[in-house]
C-alpha cells in the first residue's frame, strides 16, 4: 500500500509530513524506554525482516496481490514506539533506494503504515492480551490485531484522498473497495504475524515485547496425570544476549529477499487495483529516482530482484541498527546472561 507521488495535493502531503515528523520525534523519545544494548540489534533485525517480507506479494483475489505492512508485528516484537521507527526506516530505504513509494508521499506512507496501522494494531493487541493473559492469547491477539490494522490504514488512506486527493472520488465506493480488498490482505498479514510471533515465542520468548510479564505454565506431574498450573507472579526472566538468534534472523531475511522474492506475485497490490478500477491511477507521477539501477527492486537497472533484495536487507539492517543503537539506553553487561 505504498502511495506514489501525485495522488495527493501539496496541502495534504505537507500536513501528513508534519504528522509523520512529529510522530517519529515522539517515538524517538519513547523508543529509549524500549531499547537497550540487547534489544537494539533485535529492532534492526525486525526492520530488515519487514523489508524482506514486504517484497513477497501474495495473491488475495483474481489479479490482485497484497504484502505485509509489518507495523503490528514490529510493535509486538520490539514495542510500539520502536515499531514506528522500524517502519519509517523501511519506507525511507524503499523510497530512496528502490523508488517504492513517492518521495512527496513519504509522510503519507509513514502516517498510514507507520502510525495509523501501529496505533490500531497495538491497541487491539493490548485489549485482547489484557483480558486473556497467556502465550496462546498473544498469538491469537497477534493475528487479530494485524488483520485489523490493514483495513484501518486503507480506510485512513480513503479519508485523506477524499480530503486532498488529486482526483474526485465517490468516497463510499472507494472506502468499500479499499476496505474489502484490504480485509483479505489483512488475513495474510495476520497469518504472517501470528506465525512469526509464535516462532519467536517458542525459541526466545524473552525477545517478544508484547509477551513480557506473562506467566509461563508449570506442569505438575503426578500419578493422576499432568496438571498445568499458571503462577500468579512469574519470576522475571534474566535478560539474555541475542547470541545465535541475530545471525540466524539475518539469514532468514536474506533467504526471503534473495530467493523467495523471485516467486512473489506480480499482480498489482490492493491500492493499485482500487486506483485502476476507480479511475485515479493516472494521477500517479514518475518517481524522482525512478531511473536509478535499484529502482523497482532492480528492474530499472537489470539487477536480479534477489540481488536487489539482499542489498535492501543490508541497507535496512545498517540504517536501522545504527538508529536504534544511537537512541538506546545503555545497560550493564553483568545484567545479561550469555546463552
Amino acid at each position: 500500500m505504498h502511495v506514489p507521488d501525485g495522488f495527493f495535493n501539496a496541502a495534504v502531503s505537507i500536513s501528513a509530513g508534519a504528522v509523520a515528523a512529529a510522530g517519529v520525534a515522539v517515538c524517538l523519545r519513547g523508543a529509549r524506554r524500549e531499547l537497550d544494548d540487547r534489544t537494539a540489534p533485535m529492532a534492526g533485525l525486525v526492520a530488515a525482516f519487514i523489508f524482506a517480507v514486504q517484497m513477497l506479494n501474495f495473491p488475495v483475489a483474481a489479479g490482485t496481490s497484497g504484502h505485509l505492512l509489518g507495523g503490528t508485528l514490529a510493535a509486538i516484537l520490539v514495542g510500539p514506539y520502536t515499531a514506528v521507527l522500524c517502519v519509517a526506516v523501511v519506507l525511507l530505504v524503499q523510497g530512496f533506494f528502490f523508488a517504492d513509494g513517492g518521495l512527496t508521499a513519504l509522510g503519507i506512507n509513514i502516517t498510514l503504515m507507520g502510525i495509523v496501522a501501529i496505533v490500531v494494531g497495538w491497541a487491539a493487541f493490548r485489549l485482547i492480551t489484557r483480558a486473556v493473559r497467556s502465550r496462546g492469547a498473544v498469538v491469537a491477539a497477534s493475528f487479530v490485531a494485524a488483520l485489523i490494522s490493514v483495513p484501518a490504514a486503507a480506510l485512513a488512506f480513503t479519508l485523506l484522498f477524499w480530503i486532498g486527493g488529486t482526483a474526485p472520488i465517490e468516497v463510499g465506493t472507494v472506502a468499500a473497495a479499499m476496505g474489502g480488498v484490504h480485509v483479505l490482505i489483512g488475513i495474510g498479514e495476520g497469518l504472517i504475524t501470528a506465525v512469526t510471533v509464535s516462532t519467536v515465542l517458542a525459541i526466545r520468548p524473552d525477545l517478544v515485547y508484547g509477551a513480557r510479564g506473562l506467566a509461563t505454565p508449570l506442569v505438575l506431574r503426578g500419578p493422576g496425570g499432568d496438571t498445568e498450573v499458571t503462577p500468579e507472579a512469574p519470576a522475571p526472566i534474566a535478560p539474555r544476549r541475542l547470541g545465535w538468534f541475530l545471525p540466524a534472523g539475518i539469514v532468514v531475511a536474506a533467504l526471503l529477499a534473495g530467493i523467495v522474492s523471485f516467486y512473489a506475485s506480480s499482480s498489482p497490490d490492493g491500492l493499485e487495483r482500487v486506483a485502476t478500477d476507480k479511475g485515479f491511477s493516472g494521477q500517479a507521477t514518475d518517481h524522482a529516482l525512478g531511473e536509478q539501477p535499484l529502482a523497482d527492486y532492480g528492474d530499472a537497472g537489470g539487477i536480479p530482484v534477489g540481488v536487489a533484495g539482499l542489498i535492501g536487507v543490508g541497507v535496512t539492517l545498517g540504517v536501522g541498527g545504527g538508529l536504534f543503537f544511537s537512541v538506546r539506553r545503555r545497560t550493564r553487561g553483568r545484567d545479561e546472561v550469555t546463552v
